[in-house]
């Protein structure tokens, strides 16, 4: 497939959707129980228009950004994202390698399944988020891993205490861990491209079942097919404000909360010493009926102090999308399925061009706006809609 002929994010996940199989697309673009939350994220940004100015000569614009001390080419990101092997072979080196020559941050997911230290010698600089457990003694020893392999911010994940409702993956028989049936396999049989790339290189190229290789400070981890001792998501609930303050005294780089949605959670995070937070519902994958990201977005901005970093994710397809957040106080947008289904369907030049198509509508939006610089993308261009 020619990727140039694909115009879109969701051109890309089209494309992407042909590929997977039923039970892995599923996973990757479905809610928990009703998908509220998971639809109120699309739905936002048509409650917010703009209102363009012309006559402002704008033959030269900036989208760049800087954020905790390096400007980068474009406010967007590409945000964690766990399991990602199962879309595409090598999947999180693809997402790295984009980010690293588009010049985007890259979050690596805790569940993912590429040993940070191999992607510290492929890719160059990332960031890590964590599901960290109310544990200090398996805490410690993760912070000294992160140290070790040069992450550069840490992000902490607040919104998964427990597991979600995800009916969803249940009916089709897919669940993490991973256990095989018989609904599976003819999945796969019906869709033989992924069987082959996908199943078929992990199974003959790196002949063992994937591992999550960087919840804790062990680098082996476990089969995504077995449930470690105390569960997957072992003491993730007893996490609370102590332990962030105990973090924040042995890491000395950029600690930023993600899965902020109530401004005193925000306002709170800037007074404990948090460098920054990210706006999110966990992509509508967490807590059914919850407030959209966009939606939840102003009243953080308004809890914490000018020029602490508020960023966010959460149903961003388009340029204009990301323009309508930056307008709103966000400093950096950052992308997760869009990012996923450009490495499912291209690998790192998929990732490259779903960074393109974003960076050309930002700047296209941006001109028929009537703004030069992102400073100038700001309340003043939106208004509501009636």
């Amino acid at each position: 497939m020619k990727l140039k002929t694909l115009l879109s994010v969701a051109d890309f996940a089209r494309a992407a959707g042909g590929f997977l199989p039923d039970c892995v697309r599923g996973y990757v673009e479905g809610g928990t129980e009703d998908c509220q939350t998971l639809e109120a994220n699309l739905r936002a940004f048509d409650s917010v228009r703009f209102r363009p100015r012309g006559l402002a000569g704008i033959e030269v614009r900036d989208q760049s950004v800087e954020l905790f001390g390096r400007r980068y080419p474009s406010p967007i990101g590409i945000a964690p994202m766990g399991v990602t092997t199962i879309c595409r072979h090598r999947c999180e080196t693809f997402l790295a390698e984009g980010a690293r020559e588009e010049g985007l941050p890259f979050v690596l997911s805790g569940l993912s399944t590429t040993p940070m230290e191999t992607l510290r010698e492929t890719s160059g600089e990332f960031w890590y988020q964590g599901y960290l457990s109310g544990d200090t003694e398996r805490i410690g020893p993760l912070l000294d891993r992160l140290k070790h392999n040069g992450v550069s911010v840490l992000v902490v994940t607040i919104d998964t205490p427990v597991g979600a409702n995800r009916e969803n993956n249940q009916r089709a028989g897919f669940t993490i861990p991973f256990r095989s049936s018989w609904q599976l396999f003819w999945d796969g049989v019906r869709h033989p491209r992924w069987s082959m790339q996908v199943f078929g290189r992990t199974m003959w190229q790196d002949r063992s079942i994937p591992r999550f290789t960087n919840v804790t400070a062990d680098p082996v981890g476990h089969r995504i097919t077995e449930n470690p001792p105390g569960g997957l998501r072992q003491g993730r609930d007893k996490l609370n404000w102590g332990h962030m303050a105990w973090i924040r005294e042995r890491w000395d780089g950029p600690l930023v909360l993600k899965g902020v949605a109530h401004p005193d959670d925000a306002r709170r995070a800037a007074a404990e010493g948090m460098d920054g937070i990210i706006v999110s519902n966990h992509g509508g994958r967490q807590l059914d009926g919850a407030q959209a990201s966009l939606d939840a977005l102003p009243e953080a901005v308004a809890a914490v102090p000018s020029g602490f970093p508020v960023m966010v994710d959460g149903g961003f397809r388009r340029g204009s999308h990301v323009l309508k957040a930056i307008a709103l106080g966000a400093r950096m947008v950052f992308l997760g399925r869009p990012m996923l289904y450009g490495a499912t369907v291209g690998g790192t030049a998929g990732v490259r061009r779903i960074a393109e198509i974003m960076r050309a509508e930002i700047d296209c939006d941006m001109a028929l706006l009537g703004c030069r610089n992102l400073a100038e993308v700001n309340a003043s261009i939106l208004t509501a809609r009636p």
